[in-house]
């Protein structure tokens, strides 16, 4: 079944909450691994869209979008999370596009033709600065700005929670997404990822810790399943790795898996070292297996 990874009916936006609506998209391939996308959309006040992490352009999407209101906002909430905004802003001329603080400044985004008009960090801006908090997680070659729809209880993120349903994965697929620590229901940051935040962990828990105490009703995040119910608590479990088993920042140590066994520095320092091989050994091998 073609696109089979991700969440029928794709290129529809689908109501979650108030004032919030998702759209599924097919999957992306990343490292041999379909991998399932999603958009999540924010009706502000105003009656501007918010779109926040955009798929794959269509006019069909861009009309059904019109239906709620006018699309003034593009977010690229992420590093990894701009490739689609070229199109958006072509077939939208009068919306702003925002971004994580410095990706304007990355090659790949310039010959894009992408245009940022400005930069997302901690403080929201003014225009919406009453209905959504913003937290900036920032690590090695890694950002991403999280956002909070106060109205709804809505946290949005991208790439901090990946949490793949195992079953709708290839077999293949399926050993690496578990060594990567981003299957359903026990996901989580990637373990590539989660070695380059723990560089900076105190920072970066600090930031964990704020979204945590936002008490989300639901999360939605960009790849997998996403948290409909008791999301708070998943949302603590997700970001154990960080916090300790009792969501409280740098109370444990915690192993490149993700576990809590203690370890001494420099045997946890190693272990983290062999798992970051062995996990570009794994996406290099994937990535021949599906040429």
């Amino acid at each position: 079944m073609p696109h089979e990874t991700s969440y029928p009916p794709l290129n529809v936006p689908k109501q979650v909450a108030d004032g919030v609506w998702i759209v599924d998209a097919p999957p992306l391939r990343a490292g041999g691994m379909p991998l399932p996308v999603r958009m999540t959309v924010i009706r502000l006040s105003g009656g501007e869209l918010l779109l926040h992490s955009p798929v794959a352009y269509t006019a069909g999407l861009q009309r059904a979008l019109e239906t709620i209101g006018r699309i003034g906002h593009l977010v690229a909430p992420s590093v990894g999370h701009w490739l689609f905004l070229r199109d958006w802003q072509s077939a939208c001329p009068g919306s702003v596009t925002w971004a994580v603080p410095g990706l304007r400044d990355r090659g790949q985004v310039r010959r894009a033709g992408v245009r940022i008009d400005a930069e997302l960090g901690d403080e929201p801006p003014s225009i919406w600065a009453g209905e959504i908090d913003q937290v900036l997680v920032v690590g090695p070659v890694f950002k991403e700005v999280c956002l909070f729809h106060r109205p709804s209880r809505t946290l949005l993120l991208t790439d901090l929670v990946i949490n793949l349903e195992a079953d709708r994965l290839p077999l293949l697929a399926r050993p690496l997404a578990r060594l990567l620590g981003i299957v359903a229901p026990d996901g989580k940051a990637p373990l590539y990822l989660r070695l380059l935040l723990r560089t900076k962990r105190h920072e970066v828990a600090l930031a964990a810790r704020r979204l945590v105490e936002f008490d989300p009703e639901r999360v939605i995040f960009a790849h997998g399943r996403w948290f409909r119910r008791d999301a708070a608590e998943q949302l603590r479990d997700s970001l154990a790795w960080l916090l300790g088993p009792s969501g409280g920042a740098g109370r444990a140590r915690v192993s490149a898996f993700g576990d809590r066994t203690p370890a001494p520095a420099r045997v946890s320092t190693l272990f983290a070292g062999v798992a970051l091989i062995c996990v570009i050994g794994a996406l290099a091998y994937a990535r021949r297996r599906s040429r």
